[in-house]
Formats: structure tokens, sequence, C-alpha cells
């Protein structure tokens, strides 16, 4: 069955690596379509998100490989050769899909896509992507349900056109998309108020390693110079800062002490202080970020922003330490409207939560009880098995396809810990 099944055990030990990380290994997928010829990156996770990214690419005539010892390996046709049409039964699979606009559109000219799919936890319009290459000279047209993106008048096509880019808010995957396109538009592009993550950080290494200039990755100024030609290179992905979370998580649940031994503090210092105000003890060591609990969990306030803030990725995770914490905490989710469609599987649990709106107060409980519960999306899925941990009896996680998504089998991961978890 589609399902994990979790009993509670007593604390967790060991040491674990988060591999490599979903949101920047599916965009530098997209990114080997900006070369011809063969790219290899190492650390790809082995999940479903990067098997349709995968069949994305092959959709438009690359190629894509899993060599023995796990790296990916993309080869990229020349521009003649690439189909710039994604299929909607691809795209609607996956909001990430969207990424391969910008490197089909700047190195083809043209290029339709079906509007994207993926977790389904709001509205999360295109507009901002499509006003950014619009700047850069594209035209765009929606025409049975297709976005079809042009450069040019006519059927000859032409490049893009280096801009000042003002996103109207630093979406990541927009600036992504922006970024890709900007590496072969003609000129200077700068994109203001764009994307901080660490994931924008990794793609303009990627992007410089193929020959690219990126100036200003990491700020919310990215200066790009366009360049005629890029390269193939090879390039190792970040550590997945969300799946890293979600160890740290389950120890402040279940207790004892683990190391996440990839974790990188850098990549996510505003939430690694907010686990340690909710009563998490975590420290950077030579073996990489070691957390150990041993009392209580303590409610705090928690609030998403934009990176470096709290990711939204993350409230999941903390609305779940929340629900057993002494006290009551108070979650503003600022960033996506209906984002916590999850706290009715929670409830379903026992927990004490109240949502309104962007709000939710969560009183905490002494346990929360086992049950069947279904998973809305990657984090909801993955929260509710770390419920589990600490809930008296089995609980059943349904519709577990969803944390397969972001998560290369967490079941067995948990396991190695002292969990007791099993995937159906």
């Amino acid at each position: 069955m589609d399902q994990f099944s979790i009993h509670p055990n007593g604390p967790l030990a060991g040491t674990i690596r988060a591999g490599g990380a979903k949101n920047s290994a599916l965009k530098l997928m997209a990114a080997c379509l900006l070369a011809e010829g063969r790219h290899e990156l190492a650390n790809v996770p082995r999940i479903i998100d990067v098997d349709i990214m995968a069949e994305v690419l092959e959709s438009v005539g690359a190629t894509v490989e899993r060599l023995k010892g796990g790296d990916l390996v993309v080869d990229s046709p020349p521009p003649d050769q690439l189909n710039p049409e994604v299929p909607y039964e691809l795209m609607e699979r996956m909001r990430a899909s969207i990424v391969v606009l910008g490197p089909l559109l700047t190195r083809c000219g043209h290029a339709r896509v079906s509007m994207p799919g993926g977790d389904d936890f709001g509205n999360r319009p295109i507009d901002i992507h499509l006003n950014g290459l619009g700047a850069m000279g594209a035209r765009f047209e929606t025409v049975h349900g297709y976005v079809e993106g042009r450069v040019g008048d006519g059927e000859d096509a032409a490049r893009l056109v280096g801009n000042r880019v003002v996103l109207e808010y630093p979406s990541h995957t927009a600036t992504d998309n922006l970024l890709m396109a900007a590496v072969l538009a003609k000129g200077t592009t700068v994109i203001e108020n764009a994307a901080r993550e660490p994931e924008i950080s990794d793609m303009a290494t990627f992007l410089n390693s193929m020959g690219a200039s990126v100036r200003g990755a990491g700020t919310s100024r990215i200066e790009v110079e366009g360049t005629d030609e890029l390269h193939p290179a090879r390039h190792t992905v970040i550590p997945d800062r969300v799946v890293a979370a979600t160890y740290l998580a389950a120890v402040g649940l279940a207790g004892g002490e683990v190391v996440v031994e990839d974790a990188r503090a850098d990549h996510m210092e505003m939430l690694l202080r907010k686990l340690g105000s909710l009563g998490l003890r975590i420290e950077q060591t030579p073996e990489g970020l070691r957390a150990a609990m041993t009392g209580p969990l303590h409610s705090a306030d928690v609030a998403t922003l934009p990176f470096p803030g709290v990711a939204t990725d993350y409230k999941p995770l903390l609305v779940t330490m929340l629900s057993v914490a002494d006290g009551v905490g108070i979650v503003t989710e600022n960033l996506f409207f209906g984002r916590f469609r999850y706290v009715d599987e929670l409830r379903r649990m026992g927990a004490d939560i109240r949502t309104e709106g962007h709000h939710a107060v969560v009183r905490g409980v002494p346990r929360l009880s086992g049950a069947t519960v279904r998973a809305s999306d990657i984090r909801a899925g993955a929260a509710l098995v770390l419920a589990g941990l600490v809930a008296e009896g089995s609980t059943q996680v349904s519709d577990a396809r969803h944390i397969d998504r972001g998560y290369e089998d967490l079941a067995g991961s948990l396991r190695s810990l002292g969990a007791r978890v099993t995937r159906g």
C-alpha cells in the first residue's frame, strides 16, 4: 500500500546524511539545456521529482542517465535538435518544471509549456516569470492551456536582451528561470529583489563553471553578463537543508542525539535559532550538525519569510513540534495561502490547533494519538510521519508518494536512527 506505518520507539541516535538538495538538483538539471554536450551532476537525490524532471528533459530532446556511482549525466543536444515544447502530462506533475522555460527560450528563441502543477497549497502564479522574461524581449500568449513564448518577430527567433528586472516578490523559482535565461542573453541583466536562497548560489556556481558571468548570487541584486555560448560542466549539488531540518525535528520530537553530517548551519541559520528556542540543542562539529534533546519542547511563535527567514517548507515540521510543546505558539504563514491544509490531519491525531487565515494557534498537548492520516504534499507528509514518532499506538500516513517526491527512503533513514517506521 502507498503508506507509511509508524510506532513510537523512544529516543533516536546515530549519524545520517541529508543528501543532495531537491530544490537545487531540479533547477541544475534544467540548466544543462543551456549548453550542448555531456553534463555531470553529483549528489543528486534518488527521488520521484528528479525522475519527473528527467522525463521533462528527455521530452525536449536531452538524454538523462544515472551512473552506477550515483552521478546523473545530462546530454544536451544542439539547438536545432531541441524540441522546445513540454507536454501537459509532464508539466502538471511538478511545479519546478516551469524552470525549463528560461533555458529553452534563451537557447531556441521560442518555447511552449503548459501551466505547471505540483504540490497543492495555494495559488502560485507564474506572472513573475513571464514579466521578467518579457522585460528581456520575450512575448507570451496563452493558447489552449499552453504558454507560448517567442523572442523576435515572425518565424525569425532572436536573442533575449539584457535588462534591469525588478521582481515584485523574491521568488526562488523565478530567480532561477531569469538567471538561466540571462546567461545567453545579449548584454547585461540585473535582477533586483532576487531570491537569496543557497540553491540560487548553487545555480550561479554551476553556470559560472559553464562559462557564464554571474555576480551577486546570494544577495538581492544579481548581475549577469550574457555570453554567446556555454560549455558542459561537472557540479556537486549542495546538501538538502529541508531534509536536514526533518531529521533535526525528528530529534526534537522523539528525543535523543543525532548528527546530520552534511548539514550546513549557514544554510539554515534562522531555523536553527528557532529550534533552539524550542529547546533543541544544536552545535556545529567537525562531523556535522549535532542535535540533542533531553527535556520537553517549549512553545515559540513562528513566521515564515523569504530566505534568510524561516522557509515555508520548514513550517509543517515546526507546527508538529509545537503540537506537543509546553505552552501556546502562534504560527504565521506569509508566503502561501492554504498551506495549513495538513492541520486537519494533525487534529485527527489529537493536536489542539486553531487556524484563521494566515495564522495558526498551536496549544501543545502531552502526547498525540496514532491515527490514519493523509499526506497532502511533500513536507506535510514528512511532518505527519514525524508526528507518528510521538503518538500513542500506530499511525498510518497514506498518499506516501507525495513524500517520495522529496525524500530518498525516509522510512529507511529514520529506521537507521532507531525509529520504528515502515513503508508499505
